[in-house]
């Protein structure tokens, strides 16, 4: 019996483009597209989902990471995340909202067949670029951001002020201070341009 999958991406070509290799690997059969995160939490409590093949970025709103948390919250089926983004805060929230694997959408077809027979019977999978980020970080603990500090970074990179981070993230702007000061001293750099530059080349954001 092949494995089901619910196949989210906001980009119809894509989905269209995805939907062909899959459908022409041994074992896998996509039942259902999804073009958003909502809809894509309606469609997984149908029973006949093995595993759901999710996009992190779609347009406004829930994210693929959101409706992961969800989809797993409610008792879906695995996710593995299939995507273009390999930033360490990427990987770590998909991950922590429950993602089963995360892969890049450059994998070669036998690696995304294989990912995804694993996703659907709860095997942890990763890709290489993935591992490695996730290796990096473990293996320099004392520099890794950690996940508020990352949240605080990506908004930096957003132009937001203190204040205004402080607003979003229920903070007082002295205690976003302090997480910048513990970035900077983390990424040895001295201000916030440096510190998103910084970021950026390695990956974190």
């Amino acid at each position: 019996m092949s494995t089901r999958v619910l196949l989210v991406d906001d980009h119809p070509v894509v989905r269209a483009g995805l939907r062909a290799v899959l459908e022409g690997l041994p074992d896998i059969s996509v039942v259902a597209e999804a073009r958003d995160a909502l809809s894509a939490q309606q469609r997984s409590r149908h029973h006949d989902i093995d595993v759901v093949v999710m996009d992190i970025q779609m347009g406004p709103g829930p994210t693929g990471i959101d409706a992961t948390r969800a989809i797993r919250a409610a008792g879906g089926p695995p996710v593995l995340i299939l995507t273009t983004y390999d930033a360490q805060s990427d990987i770590l929230s998909a991950l922590e909202a429950g993602a089963t694997g995360y892969l890049l959408k450059d994998a070669p077809e036998e690696t995304l067949r294989q990912a995804v027979l694993d996703a659907a019977a709860n095997r942890p999978v990763l890709s290489p670029q993935v591992t490695a980020q996730l290796v990096m970080r473990t293996t320099k603990p004392a520099s890794a951001l950690s996940p508020r500090e990352i949240e605080i970074l990506k908004l930096a990179a957003t132009g937001a002020s203190n204040r205004n981070m402080a607003k979003q993230l229920f903070i007082s702007e002295a205690t976003v201070k302090t997480h910048l000061v513990h970035v900077y001293n983390k990424l040895d750099v001295d201000n916030r341009t440096a510190a998103i530059n910084r970021a950026r080349e390695q990956r974190i954001i």
